[in-house]
């Protein structure tokens, strides 16, 4: 089974019902793309741990902010997340030596969307 990497249960502050939690998510869950490249939503009502390699056991930089959207340079395996996704073993690398678990991420699908850190 794997490992859950979020810090705060996720919340729902100022939504009422179901109907409304669902618009929020919808609302929440585009991804982007713009010249300077494709911007992936963090799920939402979650801080995500950065980290500096693919895994817990690495230590944390920083905690990513609720509603934050990020880039992803390269994907590699590593440790065996469950998250809001799903359950995979794929880390993002979102910047020099920053890495969250692909679980937490909403890239529209399972696997590879970026290429292979070297």
């Amino acid at each position: 089974m794997g490992v859950e990497e979020h810090t705060a249960e996720p919340t729902r502050d100022g939504v009422d019902g179901v109907e409304g939690a669902t618009a929020v998510a919808e609302a929440e869950l585009k991804v982007e793309t713009t010249a300077s490249g494709t911007r992936y939503p963090v799920a939402p009502g979650y801080r995500v741990n950065v980290r500096t390699g693919p895994g817990t056991s690495y230590r944390i930089v920083r905690t990513m902010p609720y509603g934050q959207k990020i880039p992803i340079y390269c994907q590699k395996p590593g440790e065996t997340v469950t998250g809001p996704y799903g359950t995979s073993n794929l880390w993002d690398n979102i910047a020099n030596g920053q890495f969250v678990a692909d679980a937490y991420v909403y890239t529209g699908r399972d696997g590879y969307v970026a290429p292979r850190c070297d």
